[in-house]
C-alpha cells in the first residue's frame, strides 16, 4: 500500500505541477529554450490551465481540472477498489474531455460545425498544446493505470499496466491518429464537406487490381506487382540472412568480422546510392553492360530498370536485416538439445533439420515478415530503378506531391498495402502459432555448437562467398565515385567534393564548420542518438509486454504497433504533416516531430527482434525472479535484459541507421533549422552534385560504422553458462545466469 500511494502521490504532484507551474500551451520558442519564463505566468502564451481560466477566457480547460481534482480526492480513499474505481473513472474521463476539447477548439474557435451549432460561436480559440498540456495528459493515463491496477488488473503489476496504457496511448497519438486525419481528409472538399466520390473511384481504379500480367495480356497493377515483389524480397532476404547468421556461428569461415562488416554496409547506406551504384554497373551505360558488350558483342538492354533491378536492390538492402534478426535466434539454440540429438545417433544433417532449423521459426518468420513489410513500403530502391514499373510506395508519393494531387488515391493505396501486411502478419501467427521455442533455461550449458553438415557448409559458402564479393564491388564503385570529378563521365582523382562538403577553418580562434554539409550532418546526428535509444527501449519492453503478459486485446495491440512499420514512409510523412499542424498537436517544423516519427516507424523491428528473442527464454526465468520478491522492473532490468543483449544491439543499430538514412518520410517533415543528412543528399542530387552527394554518403557510412562499433562495446554479448552467482541477485544460485561479456 505505502508503494502504491507514494507513486500515486508523485504523479499527483506532476498532475498539479501541470496546471499551476507550466506553460498550457505551445511556446512558439520552444519550450526548453525558456524564453517564456520571462512572461511568466501571467502572459497569455505562457500562463498555465489555471490563470488560462481565470484571465485568458478559455472557461472550458475547468473540465480538465474538475477530473484531476476528482482523482486528488481519491487519494483520500483508504479502500484499494474503491480508491481504482475513483481513478479509473477520473482518468479515462479527464484523458476523453482533454482530448476532445483539444480536437473541437482551433485557433479560431470551433473546428466542427455541429459544436458550433450546439453551442454557438466562441470570441476566441486557442493554440496547440504546450507542456502542461501535454503533462497533464500523461498524469490521466497513469491514473486510469494505477486505478486499474488497485482493481487487480494483471495482477496488481502497476509497472506492467502503466507500461500497456502508455504503450497505447503513445500507439493512439503518433499512429492511429495521424492516420486517421490522412483518412478523414481522403472523403473531404476543399471545405472539409463529406464527399466519398473519390475514394469510390479509385477503389474501382483497374490500374491497382488488374491481372493481365497473369494471362499475358499486359501488366499488372500496381497493388499485385508490389506483393510478388515483397514476397520474391522477402524470400531471398531470408535465405541470405540465414545462410550469413550460420557461416558466422556455425562454421570456422575466416572472414567472419568482414562477412560481419558487409551485412552491415548495406543497411547503413542512403537509399539511392545503392541503386546508383548498380546503374553504373549494370545499366545500359554501366561497367559491366559495356564489357560484355565488348566481349560478345550483346546489345545493351534496359532489364534493369524494372522489378528485377528492384528486387536485387532490397535483397541487397534488406539481407542484413534479416541477418542482424536471426543471429541472435541461431546463437540462442540450445547446444545440449543438439548433442542430445547426436546422443541418439543422429546425424549431423538430421539434427539440424530436425532439432536446430525448427527452433528457429520464430526468427524466420520474424526476417520474413520484416522483409515483406520492408519490401512493401520502400520508396528509395523503386524510385531510382523503377523506372515504369512503379509500386505502391512510389504511387502513393506521386498521388500526394505529384500533378495528380489526389489524396483519395493515396488513402486507396495504402489500405491495400495495409491489406498485404496484415495477411503476412496472420500467415506468421498461423505458422507459430501453438509451438514453443524456448532453449534458454536455467540449466548450465556447454555453449558450443555442432557443425554444420557438410553439405550445407558447401552450399551457405557458395551462397556467402559471391554475395560479399558482390558487395564489395558495389561499395567499390561507391568510394571512388567520392574521389571523380563527375562520376561516369570525368573520372580524374580529386578530393573536391570532400573538401567542399567537410571543410573545416579557424574563425576568432575557435573552429569553424565551414562545409556546407556540417548543418545537416550534426543535425541528423543529434536525432539520431536520441531516438535510437527511446526507439530500442520502447521496443523491447513493448516485446516483453506481448510476450509474457496476457490481457484483453493483446494481438489487437501487436498489430497494431506493426502498422507503421507497413505504412510507407511517404503516407506516414504525410499523415504527420497533417494531423500536427494545427491544433491540437503542432510540431512541424521541429525536431520532435522527427524523432517521434523515428520512434515510432523504426520501432517494429525492436518488436519483432525481442519477440523471436523472449521466444526462447523460459518463462521460469521470470518466474523464480519473482517468487524471490522482485518486482517486475528488477526481474526485466536483471534477468531478461542481460539475455536479450542480442535483440537490444539489433534495435540500437537499426533505429539509428535508419534515423540517418530513412528518406520518404523526412522529406516531407525536415524545415530549415532541422534538415536531416539523406532530404540534404536528395537536394545536391537533383542539383547535379553528384559527387559531394556520394562523399557526404561515404561520410556517414563510416560514422556510422563507428557509432555501430560503440553500440557493441555498451550493449556487450550474450554468454550462457552456469555460474557460482546471479548477476544483482546474491545469495540465490539457484536464479539463472544472464551473464555479461563485454565485446
Amino acid at each position: 500500500m505505502r508503494h502504491g500511494n507514494r507513486r500515486l502521490d508523485i504523479v499527483l504532484a506532476l498532475g498539479a505541477a501541470a496546471l499551476i507551474l507550466l506553460p498550457w500551451y505551445r511556446i512558439d520558442s520552444g519550450f526548453f529554450g525558456l524564453g517564456w519564463l520571462s512572461g511568466f505566468p501571467f502572459s497569455s502564451q505562457a500562463a498555465p490551465a489555471v490563470l488560462q481560466i481565470m484571465f485568458h477566457g478559455h472557461p472550458w480547460l475547468l473540465g480538465a481540472l474538475v477530473f484531476f481534482l476528482v482523482g486528488l480526492a481519491a487519494r483520500l480513499v483508504d479502500r484499494p477498489r474503491q480508491r481504482g474505481t475513483i481513478l479509473v473513472v477520473a482518468g479515462s474521463l479527464g484523458l476523453g474531455y482533454l482530448t476532445l476539447q483539444g480536437l473541437a477548439i482551433g485557433f479560431t474557435g470551433w473546428t466542427w460545425g455541429i459544436t458550433e451549432r450546439l453551442f454557438g460561436q466562441l470570441s476566441d480559440g486557442q493554440p496547440s498544446m504546450g507542456a502542461g498540456a501535454v503533462t497533464l495528459a500523461t498524469v490521466f493515463v497513469l491514473m486510469l493505470a494505477f486505478g486499474l491496477a488497485e482493481r487487480g488488473f494483471m495482477k496488481g503489476d502497476a509497472f506492467i499496466v502503466s507500461c500497456i496504457s502508455l504503450l497505447i496511448f503513445l500507439v493512439g497519438v503518433f499512429v492511429f491518429y495521424p492516420i486517421g486525419s490522412m483518412m478523414v481528409a481522403a472523403v473531404q472538399d476543399i471545405d472539409g464537406s463529406f464527399n466519398p466520390t473519390g475514394l469510390l473511384r479509385n477503389l474501382r481504379d483497374p490500374s491497382i487490381w488488374s491481372l493481365d500480367c497473369v494471362i499475358g495480356a499486359g501488366r499488372c497493377g500496381v497493388a499485385w506487382r508490389t506483393f510478388f515483389l515483397a514476397l520474391m524480397t522477402a524470400s531471398g532476404s531470408t535465405l541470405l540472412g540465414l545462410a550469413f547468421a550460420l557461416v558466422a556461428t556455425r562454421t570456422r569461415f575466416p572472414f567472419k568480422k568482414g562477412l560481419r562488416l558487409l551485412t552491415v554496409l548495406p543497411i547503413i547506406t542512403p537509399p539511392f546510392v545503392i541503386g546508383l551504384a548498380l546503374t553504373l554497373l549494370f545499366g545500359r551505360a554501366g561497367v559491366v553492360t559495356e564489357v560484355i558488350s565488348n566481349l560478345f558483342g550483346v546489345e545493351p538492354g534496359r532489364w534493369l530498370y524494372g522489378m528485377t533491378g528492384i528486387w536485387i536492390a532490397q535483397v541487397l538492402s534488406f539481407t542484413p536485416i534479416s541477418f542482424l534478426v536471426l543471429i541472435g535466434v541461431v546463437e540462442g539454440v540450445s547446444p545440449s538439445m543438439e548433442e542430445a540429438s547426436q546422443t541418439l545417433r543422429a546425424d549431423r544433417w538430421r539434427t539440424f533439420w530436425r532439432v536446430s532449423l525448427p527452433l528457429m521459426k520464430p526468427g524466420l518468420a520474424n526476417a520474413f515478415l520484416i522483409g515483406f513489410i520492408e519490401s512493401m513500403a520502400d520508396f528509395g530502391n523503386p524510385l531510382v530503378l523503377g523506372g515504369s514499373h512503379g509500386v505502391l510506395s512510389t504511387e502513393i508519393f506521386f498521388s500526394v506531391v505529384g500533378s495528380q494531387n489526389d489524396p483519395s488515391r493515396a488513402a486507396v493505396l495504402a489500405i491495400v498495402l495495409l491489406c498485404f501486411t496484415l495477411t503476412a502478419f496472420l500467415a506468421q501467427r498461423f505458422w507459430l502459432s501453438g509451438k514453443n521455442f524456448a532453449t534458454v533455461t536455467g540449466k548450465g550449458d556447454s555453449g558450443a555448437h555442432i557443425a554444420l553438415p557438410r553439405s550445407l557448409s558447401v552450399a551457405v559458402h557458395a551462397i556467402v562467398i559471391p554475395w560479399m564479393a558482390f558487395t564489395v564491388v558495389i561499395y567499390g564503385m561507391i568510394l571512388v565515385g567520392g574521389f571523380v570529378k563527375t562520376w561516369g563521365l570525368d573520372n580524374s582523382l580529386t578530393v573536391e567534393h570532400y573538401v567542399r562538403a567537410f571543410s573545416v577553418g579557424m574563425h576568432n580562434g575557435s573552429i569553424a564548420w565551414t562545409g556546407v554539409a556540417w548543418n545537416s550532418f550534426w543535425t541528423t546526428m543529434e536525432i539520431a542518438l536520441i531516438s535510437a535509444p527511446l526507439t530500442a527501449a520502447v521496443g523491447l519492453l513493448t516485446a516483453y509486454i506481448i510476450v509474457r503478459q496476457k490481457f484483453a486485446g493483446r494481438n489487437l495491440f501487436e498489430f497494431a504497433l506493426m502498422m507503421s512499420f507497413a505504412i510507407p514512409g511517404t503516407v506516414i510523412g504525410v499523415s504527420y504533416i497533417m494531423a500536427f499542424n494545427l491544433p491540437p498537436l503542432e510540431m512541424t517544423g521541429s525536431a520532435l516531430i522527427l524523432i517521434a516519427c523515428f520512434v515510432f516507424r523504426n520501432m517494429p523491428v525492436g518488436v519483432r527482434g525481442g519477440i523471436a528473442a523472449m521466444s526462447q527464454l523460459d518463462k521460469s526465468l521470470d518466474e523464480a525472479s519473482l517468487t524471490l520478491r522482485a518486482n517486475s522492473f528488477r526481474t526485466i532490468r536483471l534477468i531478461v535484459l542481460p539475455l536479450l543483449r542480442p535483440a537490444i544491439r539489433a534495435a540500437l543499430v537499426y533505429s539509428f541507421v535508419r534515423a540517418i538514412t530513412s528518406i520518404s518520410a523526412v522529406i516531407f517533415l525536415v524545415s530549415a533549422q532541422y534538415n536531416m543528412a539523406t532530404s540534404y543528399i536528395v537536394g545536391l542530387v537533383e542539383n547535379g552534385e553528384y559527387g559531394v552527394a556520394i562523399a557526404y554518403s561515404s561520410m556517414l557510412i563510416v560514422v556510422m560504422m563507428a557509432v555501430i562499433g560503440g553500440f557493441q562495446l555498451l550493449v556487450g554479448e550474450r554468454r550462457l553458462r552456469r555460474e557460482n552467482r546471479v548477476a544483482g541477485l546474491k545469495d540465490t544460485p539457484s536464479i539463472p545466469l544472464a551473464q555479461e561479456k563485454t565485446a
